[in-house]
């Protein structure tokens, strides 16, 4: 029975340490997501620093608080700073080798808030993925797709990638293709595709509308709109003025081809 206690009470400094480490992970955890965050309120708040650029400070922050945790973990079971710098400084190839995908996104994490190619709030598409951009840290980008799905893409494949970014330039081109029938008056049917646009205030007379002539179908003439507008307003102006224009060639008797099944029945 002694022993038992003699060996319990053995262990009893090192239970101590364990439980003191516990501590410290907390509340170095807690104070690392209450300082980045009021950081990140901070930096955004003032309209000359982008909110990409508030949110990738604060997760550096927190993550550099976090090291700080471990390192004061670390020396409450009496491994110094100085030997773990030394222990980190002889494994820096392996961690380099096990790590070389987290280390890659960490380097094209600084390259992303460096150039911006995209913000927080810009529909992009990345890594051949299309969403708003939702949050850029250290390293990974998230996305939101239009039916509100979340995509994790790693910064690496962000940066390696072509990006596309849909909300870079204050105006769009909306492109609206239609097709009307080779009966049918082409001038007329133009014209009523350029009085619809120049009848909507969200189009721009700078570039003015233009519609052409852009081929001849198996089966239709095809007309070509281009409409500049505010980004904001692209999708409403493409599926609207696509609504108005069919509504304004029926009205007009201007007809829209369609496929026909035509079933020839031989005698015999």
């Amino acid at each position: 029975m002694e022993t038992l206690l003699e060996q319990a009470g053995s262990y009893a400094p090192l239970i101590i340490n364990a439980v003191k480490a516990l501590v410290v992970l907390i509340v170095g955890w807690m104070v690392a997501g209450i300082v980045s965050g009021a950081i990140r309120r901070k930096v955004n708040a003032n309209p000359r620093i982008d909110d990409t650029l508030g949110n990738f400070v604060a997760s550096i922050i927190k993550w550099v608080i976090l090291l700080v945790v471990l390192i004061a973990i670390l020396g409450l079971f009496g491994i110094e700073a100085t030997s773990l710098v030394a222990v980190l400084g002889a494994a820096t190839l392996a961690i380099g080798m096990a790590l070389q995908g987290t280390l890659s996104d960490l380097a094209a994490g600084f390259m992303l808030i460096l150039f911006r190619p995209y913000k927080l709030g810009q529909y992009v598409e990345v890594a051949g993925t299309a969403g708003t951009v939702k949050d850029i840290n250290l390293f990974i980008t998230e996305l939101a797709t239009p039916d509100n799905v979340q995509i994790i893409v790693p910064n690496g494949q962000a940066w390696g990638s072509i990006i596309t970014n849909f909300s870079h330039h204050d105006t769009r081109r909306v492109d609206l293709a239609f097709g009307i029938d080779y009966g049918d008056d082409v001038d007329k049917a133009m014209g009523i595709i350029l009085d619809l646009a120049r009848a909507d205030a969200r189009v721009h007379d700078d570039p003015e509308p233009w519609v052409r002539v852009t081929s001849l179908g198996d089966s239709s003439v095809d007309l070509t709109a281009r409409l500049w507008c505010d980004a904001a307003d692209y999708w409403d102006i493409k599926f609207e003025m696509t609504k108005a224009v069919k509504e304004a060639f029926d009205k007009n008797g201007v007809s829209i081809p369609y496929p026909h099944s035509v079933e020839i029945q031989k005698a015999g």
